[in-house]
């Protein structure tokens, strides 16, 4: 049986007052406990450490007997907790949806998720982020991360005695998606720079890994690296997103945001986004009053988000069980079968009381009787045209495919191709050489503006004069077959 494709958002029994908010950031974990009274946040603790142990590769109930131990160090005594996990645990995947009913929705995201991720979703805690196009489409983001990641981090928190209510993102707490203009937020972190493009949804998510290196304890911040990969990322969404994107909001270190904020204004104010280095809250940030000087952290705006119920734009939480789940599990074996078989007779004793019931029901059958061939035919015929539509394609696609990109080289020769390669109808890769870097951009502008071409993406670009190149992009809608 195939998991549900569904957004899992841990239904809360209470409503909390307190939390714990925590994010982990390599070997460093930050974390905040907030209170939340008469519309005001008070912050009741704040710390930062950096831990001996991997949570993924130690011992559970070491590492959260060291996490336990900075608590207790800290003053902290509350157990709900909302954790932000690694950005660089994210695994992504973007495609199109076209307006369907919510069931047909969740298959074809389904089907996306099988293709577009390089493992078994089974395997995955999957959530997506939904931005709104023209033709009531959208831009889905898919985003999973390992129940084995998952599981190790669980855990380690019952290791520590805390109980989680919310795994988010730190990214996407600081700046969650908007309603009015998108935004290209960039987050500086310990070891890598998070990169997060919203719309009225997420749009684009990246842990940008060899943008920072650290060297006898300093971080070096490549910001060239960061406004390079910025603009890459801008450029491989749907025109419609990308133009909607008017600033860049920079998250971290005073001095390195200040840094990145420099690099990002030469490169983007000529674009019309205007860049800005984020220091301190609005006013209005949360809906709450906030407590004097609060420091701008990931850690405190899950918390303060989870006070005030924000929605978060992907929650990764596995769900639980439910009681009967339990109870299935924990008697389904051993002595105890013959408890569960006589409770099955007791129940199946109750179930005759309801014998008007089911005569009620055999009438109703039998009116179904009488139409149910025609409605069974009918059904059928739906669900063969649901299933053949995405496939069906006349057209001659490869060699579509091959004439956008013969306009899309220029004929002087200064760019050429070596491989060309297409999966499934409409998935193309190709490589070649180019004599310039103004010579391959203004051939991928022109192959980016084609009808039918879309999610281009550059993955590979070495050496100078020549340089040597490989990109994917998607042609057409997907999904056809070639006779």
């Amino acid at each position: 049986m195939k998991p549900d494709f569904k957004f899992n958002f841990r239904k809360r029994k209470k409503k909390l007052t307190t939390l714990l908010g925590l994010t982990l950031d390599g070997s460093r974990l930050d974390g905040v406990v907030l209170r939340r009274t008469n519309g005001s946040l008070q912050l009741l603790q704040s710390f930062s450490v950096q831990l001996t142990l991997d949570p993924l590769t130690g011992a559970p109930e070491l590492v959260g007997r060291e996490i336990r131990n900075q608590l207790d160090a800290a003053g902290v005594r509350e157990r709900d907790c909302i954790v932000g996990l690694p950005l660089k645990w994210v695994l992504t995947a973007q495609t199109e949806l076209p307006p369907l009913p919510d069931a047909d929705a969740a298959s074809l995201l389904q089907m996306e998720a099988e293709r577009s991720f390089h493992t078994d979703i089974a395997q995955l805690q999957i959530s997506d982020s939904r931005s709104p196009l023209a033709g009531d489409k959208k831009f889905v983001l898919l985003a999973g991360i390992p129940n084995t990641h998952l599981g190790s981090l669980e855990q380690v928190l019952a290791a520590a005695k805390l109980k989680p209510v919310s795994f988010g993102l730190g990214l996407t707490a600081l700046q969650p998606p908007g309603k009015t203009d998108g935004v290209l937020a960039l987050a500086i972190g310990e070891s890598h720079v998070g990169l997060q493009i919203t719309t009225r949804g997420v749009a684009a998510l990246r842990a940008l890994e060899g943008a920072i290196e650290n060297e006898a304890g300093r971080r070096n911040l490549h910001a060239n690296v960061v406004a390079r990969e910025a603009r890459i990322t801008l450029g491989q969404l749907p025109s419609e997103l990308s133009a909607s994107v008017k600033r860049v909001r920079i998250f971290g270190p005073r001095e390195l945001a200040q840094q990145l904020a420099d690099e990002m204004e030469l490169k983007f104010e000529p674009m019309g986004l205007k860049v800005e280095a984020v220091s301190a809250y609005a006013p209005n940030e949360f809906g709450v009053t906030l407590p004097p000087e609060t420091s701008l952290s990931a850690a405190f705006s899950l918390a303060a988000r989870g006070l005030t119920e924000q929605k978060p734009a992907f929650e990764f939480l596995p769900p639980k069980p439910t009681i009967i789940e339990q109870f299935i599990t924990k008697y389904s074996s051993g002595r105890l079968r013959t408890t569960g078989a006589v409770a099955a007779s007791v129940a199946a004793i109750v179930l005759g009381l309801f014998l008007f019931q089911q005569i009620q029901l055999w009438r109703l059958r039998s009116q179904w009787s009488h139409i149910k061939v025609k409605v069974t035919e009918l059904q059928n015929i739906q669900d063969q045209i649901r299933q053949y539509r995405p496939w069906y394609d006349d057209s001659f696609r490869s060699l579509a495919v091959l004439r956008q990109l013969t306009l899309a080289f220029p004929e002087d020769g200064v760019v050429t191709a070596k491989t060309i390669e297409i999966r499934d109808g409409s998935t193309v890769s190709c490589s070649g050489n180019a004599r310039d870097n103004a010579s391959l951009l203004a051939m991928l502008s022109k192959l980016r503006a084609s009808g039918g071409v879309s999610a281009l993406k550059v993955d590979q670009i070495r050496g100078r004069s020549p340089m040597q190149f490989t990109f994917d992009f998607k042609y057409g809608n997907g999904g056809a077959n070639e006779n």
